[in-house]
């Protein structure tokens, strides 16, 4: 310890600071930055005159404001809270902790069942018809697959295809594939409000990189503009990939 300054003291800085940080990428992704600083400079001021000028008066209405304005922030900020929580829980030293416990085991996609979904963007890319599609990971998309329809069949080239056909009624929402099948299809995904997307970017590939975002999925789109296909994972966009390089990507990220 040295002058009063122990281990404890710098790992709580240090967490708090971590705290800070996620809040921070949180706020200016969902383009709230200029709150999240209001309210950074509020709390800083609040300490100066409570904890460490001691001003009696001024500090005992700043608190009032703080204990009433932290169930107020809660209510305001309640998207990015769950969002921050469920990027603790969907980190894959979480993950594999909890399957420990859990014994869980969950069946893979292999090359002969992953190569459909391969050909059928490569297909849909050439004649440049919009398609996204999401492959289920650790965290469960249950709540949706409520939103679409279900389909319950084998992963299939011509059904992919057939799915995002121009005039079919499901080409405009999202395909859930888990447990190796087509489980649903024009669902409805949660569309990030990132700044950071390319505003050449649609509603697909902000779906995609919203579901990438929220949960571990592997979201692919096949862009209707261009044909250009990008892979979301994680809230990282994966663009302009080659046949190649798509199915290089799926099992390194599987």
């Amino acid at each position: 310890m040295l002058f009063g300054f122990s281990i404890k003291d710098l790992i709580d800085i240090l967490l708090v600071a971590l705290m800070l940080f996620y809040f921070y990428k949180l706020m200016k992704e969902s383009g709230s930055l200029n709150l999240f600083l209001g309210i950074f400079v509020f709390l800083i001021t609040w300490i100066l005159v409570s904890r460490i000028l001691d001003m009696r008066l001024l500090g005992g209405i700043m608190d009032t404001l703080v204990s009433v304005g932290a169930l107020a922030l809660i209510v305001l900020f309640q998207d990015e809270i769950r969002r921050f929580l469920r990027e603790v829980g969907s980190q894959h030293r979480v993950r594999r902790i909890l399957d420990f416990f859990t014994k869980k085991n969950e069946e893979k996609i292999d090359h002969a069942e992953m190569m459909p979904i391969v050909m059928a963007c490569m297909n849909m890319s050439k004649r440049k018809e919009g398609a996204l599609i999401v492959i289920e990971q650790g965290v469960k998309l249950g709540e949706i697959i409520k939103t679409g329809e279900t389909i319950n069949a084998d992963i299939n080239q011509l059904l992919i295809e057939n799915i995002f056909f121009k005039n079919s009624p499901l080409h405009d929402g999202a395909m859930i594939i888990c447990q190796k099948r087509i489980v649903a299809a024009g669902c409805l995904l949660p569309v990030s409000h990132s700044m950071d997307i390319p505003k050449s970017m649609g509603l697909r590939h902000r779906a995609a990189l919203g579901v990438s975002q929220e949960t571990d999925a592997i979201a692919v789109v096949v862009s209707e503009e261009t044909g250009a296909i990008t892979v979301a994972h994680r809230g990282t966009l994966h663009r302009r990939l080659t046949a190649e390089q798509l199915e290089k990507l799926l099992f390194e990220l599987e």
